[in-house]
């Protein structure tokens, strides 16, 4: 397989695992906004950091972090084993998801929250409104979370090993 195939093959992948842990995070989601905390969707979060990304309640608050952590607990654990082949020290990978996905997790909530001020202030609400901007707000960090995956967080020992033999060359 030539170079621009292996590559097309593993965005292809990258697209399946995210896909696959959307799924399930966006399932995990809906069932417990819808259930679970349901009750705590009336009472109000306080702190002002989480007001700014669009977390107004507390039942949202678990829900988001819940669902939240398992999509990206999955998506990182098929990213690492099927897509990248990643061999690189697995306590380095999850230091730097960890980084990333807080940045996503804030860059998300923040343009969710603009999408749902905008949605709100257009007279769309309700599950199929909350749920279209899920999805789209889980569609927009593949603009960061791909070359963050592949670039950085699931290298592989021999691309390491050959960059260092190429600009770390002792005389």
């Amino acid at each position: 397989m030539d170079r621009q195939t292996c590559g097309t093959v593993e965005v292809m992948k990258f697209l399946l695992a995210g896909g696959g842990s959307n799924v399930v995070e966006l399932a995990v989601h809906m069932l417990l906004l819808n259930t679970a905390f349901a009750a705590l969707a009336a009472e109000p979060v306080t702190a002002h950091f989480l007001n700014l990304i669009g977390i107004t309640s507390k039942g949202y608050l678990y829900t988001y972090m819940i669902s939240t952590t398992v999509g990206y607990t999955i998506a990182f654990i098929l990213n690492r084993k099927i897509t990248f082949k990643a061999d690189a020290n697995p306590a380095v990978s999850m230091a730097l998801y960890a980084v990333m996905v807080l940045f996503t997790v804030f860059a998300n909530g923040w343009i969710g929250s603009a999408m749902t001020t905008w949605a709100r202030e257009n007279g769309w609400t309700g599950n199929l409104c909350d749920m279209v901007i899920k999805v789209i707000g889980m569609l927009i960090p593949m603009l960061w979370t791909y070359p963050c995956n592949r670039f950085l967080i699931h290298q592989k020992r021999k691309d390491c090993e050959l960059f260092h033999k190429k600009y770390n060359k002792r005389s």
